[in-house]
């Protein structure tokens, strides 16, 4: 894969706000793939009793996590923005543990990436939610979809 890109999709992640105060980590980079995890914080638990991680945690790894496999996809520019993202939570993130979610850029139309993501944590066989959705595309000169 191309230096450039991934360079492009970690300073994408660390110039995030959002992204640092989450403590998020690009784990893996491919061609229209990204991996992105977070350490267990109890600044986001949503439930005291129970210390679980608030979805609303899941639903901002899952986006940046999309975000970075559109702009890593070899036919998209050096941007991207959220048009539609849906997620379906399954389960409650196990307290304490690391939540990794990997999305995959399937498909890309002129103007539109379209992303598939899984949210786990250290019990990788048992997702904790799956979000699909559509994200916007920047050209790069002369690429094509």
């Amino acid at each position: 894969m191309d230096n450039t890109k991934i360079k492009m999709a970690r300073q994408f992640i660390e110039a995030i706000p959002h992204a640092q105060a989450l403590s998020m980590r690009l784990d893996e980079l491919e061609e229209g793939v990204a991996q992105i995890s977070m350490p267990y914080d109890e600044k986001l638990v949503g439930d005291p009793e129970t210390g679980v991680i608030h979805g609303g945690a899941v639903s901002v790894l899952m986006d940046t996590c999309g975000g970075a496999a559109v702009m890593s996809h070899p036919g998209a520019g050096a941007g991207t923005a959220t048009i539609d993202l849906r997620i379906d939570y399954m389960r409650p993130a196990t307290p304490g543990q690391r939540i990794s979610a990997r999305a995959e850029c399937y498909h890309m139309t002129r103007s539109v990436a379209f992303v598939r993501a899984v949210a786990t944590d250290e019990d990788t066989a048992r997702p904790v939610a799956s979000a699909s959705g559509a994200f916007t595309v920047e050209r790069l000169p002369g690429k094509k979809p």
